[in-house]
């Protein structure tokens, strides 16, 4: 069986610059810390479209706007850090832009964006096309990947 993929990234340049912290490590990513994140999403089909297409890249507007949503100039901290409390003093006032998450990590960060990501696409294409895989990077050497 022919399958078909194409790819959509949205590289560092597009200045996604989120500060997150991994609160449970033992390391320096305990403390605050940011990054311009990059999103690379993988899409799959058996079947191409009638413009011979996997997606079309076009049509991902609200992709990119729910990456700004919750990654342009965003806070992220996870719902269970034991500091949450002085981050909403921070949010209420003006200091930072909040985003509340499961879990704060390129590894959750690329499940959130998988979850969104696999419902657009099955919401525009049915069942033809889906999403293989969400890759996020912090940078050169760091990254995950959620895949299918």
């Amino acid at each position: 069986m022919t399958r078909f993929f194409s790819k959509k990234k949205y590289g560092h340049e597009r200045g996604l610059s989120a500060a997150f912290r991994q609160w449970r490590a033992d390391s320096h990513c305990k403390f605050l810390h940011g990054y311009s994140l990059e999103f690379e999403f993988k899409f799959g089909a058996n079947e191409l479209d009638e413009r011979n297409w996997v997606v079309d890249f076009g049509g991902l507007k609200d992709l990119e706007s729910w990456l700004r949503k919750n990654f342009d100039h965003k806070t992220l901290v996870a719902s269970d850090d034991p500091k949450l409390s002085e981050f909403e003093s921070l949010q209420q006032n003006g200091i930072i832009d909040l985003v509340i998450v499961e879990s704060a990590g390129v590894e959750m960060f690329a499940k959130m964006a998988m979850e969104y990501s696999t419902k657009l696409i099955e919401d525009n294409y049915g069942d033809r096309c889906w999403v293989e895989s969400v890759t996020v990077r912090e940078h050169g050497a760091n990254s995950a990947k959620c895949k299918r």
